[in-house]
């Protein structure tokens, strides 16, 4: 097995919510100085720098697994990782299509830019990403499978936009095998309450939105390979 350090769950200057610096280069530069084996970028609702992420990671050995931040029709927030980029890149055309569409506005909710592999703005998006979709939480088995992918609620712990605060409870049909914590001090609790938590696999991660938040090299994955193939894997493995 390989023991990799990780951060899944950081946002670009794609997500209106990301600092102007979290740029494709900056996001991939911090994550190697940090001693990050592998990071995810997950915007809001799109893919479309993970292009630019996927180069600058190769070039500096980093691996890439290519994520979104979801928000379903209930606003919930949730972590959708597939084993290829082509395969994020047609869910990001799906999920677009099912964006509720409201212009952005920067000066409110800041800038949406798309960058190319030398780190230059090539384009902006003017529909604000962080709105909801059309997608609801109960249809992601069978959505993600269709893209060979794998789901997550995010930060579960928190208080706003998770499973847990907007739903108040984990739907009986569901079959996630992956949670995200913010931090590992609550979980215990929240299992102890939704049964079903316990028993899935648990990720903490930076939920980064500036360069000094990218997690340090403290979270670790144990994987059978290094790929965002064996990555998957490892995050819906289950003995149970």
């Amino acid at each position: 097995m390989i023991k990799l350090s990780y951060d899944f769950h950081i946002h670009s200057c794609l997500s209106p919510c990301g600092d102007e610096d979290m740029t494709p280069a900056n996001i991939v530069n911090m994550a190697k100085l940090l001693g990050l084996d592998a990071i995810a970028v997950t915007d809001h609702n799109s893919c479309r720098n993970l292009p630019a992420v996927y180069s600058y990671a190769q070039k500096n050995n980093i691996l890439t697994i290519f994520g979104m931040e979801l928000c379903t029709m209930e606003e919930v927030h949730v972590l959708c990782f597939f084993p290829s980029l082509e395969r994020a890149m047609s869910f990001d055309r799906y999920v677009y299509e099912r964006l509720i569409k409201v212009k952005n506005n920067e000066r409110i909710f800041g800038k949406q830019e798309i960058y190319d592999d030398e780190d230059n703005i090539v384009d902006e998006e003017s529909c604000l990403l962080i709105n909801a979709t059309e997608i609801s939480f109960n249809s992601l088995d069978s959505l993600i499978e269709e893209y060979k992918g794998v789901y997550v609620p995010a930060h579960v712990d928190k208080g706003s936009n998770s499973l847990l605060s907007n739903l108040g409870f984990v739907p009986p049909e569901v079959k996630f095998r992956c949670v995200e914590f913010s931090n590992d001090g609550c979980s215990e609790e929240l299992c102890r309450i939704h049964p079903y938590l316990a028993r899935c696999n648990r990720i903490i991660n930076s939920d980064a939105h500036d360069l000094g938040s990218i997690s340090e090299a403290v979270n670790f994955l144990n994987v059978r390979e290094r790929s965002s193939e064996a990555v998957l894997e490892a995050l819906t493995f289950s003995n149970n």
